[in-house]
């Protein structure tokens, strides 16, 4: 179980450090998945199947970019954001005096 909370941190610190590249790959997932259901559809002319695809992309990212800014949100009440923000500072700091 510990091992499971472990990984499942990973992820969320993975997350939080690429917020716009996890917005972005599940955009483009979105859109192939979405080309390639409606590509299946053989009643619907190629046009509209685009934009169906491009419809459902756009509501995915939309909703990858509130999930974003919960997390972010959750980071800022929390005091993680602050943390990393010192770490950061700290670790850049010695990387210049070296």
């Amino acid at each position: 179980m510990a091992d499971a909370k472990n990984k499942l941190e990973s992820v969320r610190e993975w997350i939080v450090e690429h917020k716009l590249r996890t917005v972005g790959c599940l955009w483009l997932s979105g859109l192939a998945g979405s080309i390639a259901y409606n590509w299946s559809q053989p009643n619907m002319k190629t046009s509209v199947k685009i934009i169906h695809a491009r419809l459902h992309a756009q509501a995915l990212t939309l909703a990858a970019l509130a999930g974003a800014a919960g997390i972010e949100y959750y980071d800022h009440k929390s005091g993680a954001k602050a943390e990393r923000v010192a770490n950061f500072l700290n670790t850049e700091g010695h990387a210049r005096k070296d």
